[in-house]
């Protein structure tokens, strides 16, 4: 999915906190739940535009039960509730640790042009190993081309990942714990708003018979 077709790509603040303690002490005597989970946050901000007034576009994200399942793929989506969806994003690996995260969001209705999206719990599901903290928001700003009405979706993202790893990858230096840590979060977060972005832009004008705009 090319990156071109973002309007804009900006990322900010990624942060691990870790015990610093964890180093020093001997892994093989400790049971994992007592091990404390690494904390990373990522913010991320990001932007794409369609080709029609604010209106049209706006008529069309409340309808998200059409076009968030189709959207989602190659991931998969089901719905959960009115305004829900579980959405498998994939499996991550990395030093012989392996990942599929499963995450439940809610798209809230619109306040003022405003979309949210947050976390939201999936029945009969424990995450393995991790939670996550998802919040977002989307904002419509009207866009001018000659004659050409346009609207850019601007949105972003406050993630927060806590994962319990083995315990064998607690004894890996902290370092490279952290380097992997941070790669895994930034690969879900790009490879996300990559795929989700280029398919709602194909799929609304695709609806409308328009032509996606270039960047």
């Amino acid at each position: 999915m090319p990156v071109t077709t973002l309007e804009k790509n900006s990322e900010t603040q990624s942060s691990i906190v870790m015990n610093p303690e964890l180093e020093q002490r001997d892994l093989v005597s400790i049971d994992t739940k007592q091990l404390q989970p690494f904390c990373f946050s990522y913010r991320f901000a990001d932007a794409m535009l369609m080709g029609a007034d604010v209106q049209t576009v706006a008529k069309y994200l409340d309808a998200h039960q059409g076009w968030f399942t189709r959207c989602a793929h190659p991931m998969t989506a089901s719905q959960l509730g009115k305004n829900g969806y579980a959405l498998t994003i994939g499996k991550f690996s990395s030093f012989g640790y392996a990942v599929e995260p499963k995450i439940g969001l809610e798209l809230l209705p619109q306040d003022s042009g405003v979309y949210r999206i947050k976390t939201l719990a999936i029945p009969d599901y424990t995450p393995p190993g991790y939670e996550v903290s998802f919040n977002a928001q989307m904002r419509l700003v009207e866009t001018v081309n000659g004659q050409q009405l346009g609207t850019q979706i601007e949105w972003d993202l406050d993630l927060k990942v806590s994962i319990q790893f083995p315990k064998f990858i607690y004894k890996l230096p902290t370092g490279v714990i952290q380097g992997t840590g941070d790669k895994l979060l930034k690969q879900i977060v790009n490879r996300v708003s990559r795929q989700l972005t280029h398919k709602v832009q194909q799929d609304f004008h695709g609806s409308l018979g328009l032509q996606t705009p270039k960047k």
